[in-house]
């Protein structure tokens, strides 16, 4: 049964370190998150982002991120673009390695979603998010597809950001920058966010298209799930659809979609000191991973991260 769990449910548990800068906050903040829509795949993806929407109406959250592969730019998906900016005073776009497919330039990206940069912080209740661009090119261990990669400019700048700052820090990217799908110098950027674990409250991600939960040197990382679904390839093409919508929207027959759209809100609750993850499970329409014998992912933490929702956390 689909449902969003209550905010004050369960927590991440914040190393000891952080908690003195995150309780100067006032008072919690709540961010709705949401990644992966896939609206250049995925049909049903104008209600998905609906469905988000309005959970986050009822909600009331201080601000709204979307974390990338969101909808290319052109003219057809500005009204879906329209919907999420439209819908909070106080909106954050993270850019994906799919927003740019079928030849659009990452400028035009910026100028269909209303970004300023590709790279930024924005403040949001005394809580500081440093939000980077994944998608750089130039990494000298690239082995070929999309571009995995947080280049020297974006690293210097996290770096003087990280210094300069003297509250908490929230780092958000389209790409993992730990665990599984990680950027290709994803232990360099752990070193330095490790170096500020007094700071850095949470890294959050998308792309993995997993529900996951990593902590490296007193830094937590999270998987947050796709709206839409997981993604098999062509190697476990299926109809998961009618005839009609395969034939329409090809990739769909690469994914294992979920029924209903996943996202979550987060509450960075000072006076608790914890992040509170709000669960929202679905279930797989047509056959799911494990009945098409995809291979699991080796986990260190020992759960299934190939799942149709996002599970409320504690640790």
């Amino acid at each position: 049964m689909l449902k969003m769990l209550s905010a004050g449910a369960c927590g991440i548990a914040l190393p000891q370190v952080v908690l003195a800068k995150f309780g100067r906050l006032a008072k919690p903040v709540k961010l709705g998150v949401i990644t992966d829509l896939h609206q250049d795949v995925m049909h049903d993806a104008p209600q998905r982002l609906d469905a988000f929407l309005a959970t986050m109406k009822r909600l009331k959250p201080d601000a709204l991120m979307q974390m990338g592969d969101f909808a290319v730019p052109k003219k057809e998906n500005q009204k879906v673009v329209d919907s999420f900016n439209q819908a909070h005073d106080t909106v954050m776009h993270v850019i994906g390695n799919h927003d740019t497919d079928g030849g659009y330039k990452k400028e035009q990206v910026l100028k269909a979603w209303g970004m300023e940069k590709r790279y930024y912080s924005k403040d949001v209740g005394g809580l500081r998010f440093l939000v980077l661009d994944g998608n750089d090119k130039g990494s000298p261990t690239h082995k070929g597809g999309y571009a995995s990669y947080v280049g020297p400019e974006q690293v210097q700048w996290l770096e003087k950001e990280l210094e300069a700052y003297d509250g908490p820090v929230v780092v958000a990217s389209h790409q993992p920058l730990a665990g599984h799908y990680a950027v290709n110098n994803a232990k360099q950027i752990q070193q330095i966010l490790s170096k500020h674990k007094d700071k850095v409250v949470i890294s959050i991600n998308g792309h993995s298209h997993i529900d996951c939960l990593l902590e490296i040197e007193g830094v937590h990382y999270l998987h947050i799930n796709s709206a839409s679904y997981y993604w098999v390839g062509g190697k476990y093409k299926h109809e998961s659809y009618s005839k009609e919508v395969h034939a329409k929207h090809k990739y769909i027959a690469a994914t294992c979609p979920y029924k209903e759209s996943v996202f979550t809100m987060l509450e960075f609750d000072p006076v608790a000191g914890v992040v509170k993850v709000q669960g929202r499970m679905s279930e797989w329409v047509g056959k799911s991973p494990q009945q098409l014998n995809v291979p699991k992912i080796a986990e260190k933490e020992k759960e299934a991260v190939i799942v149709p929702g996002i599970r409320e956390r504690t640790i």
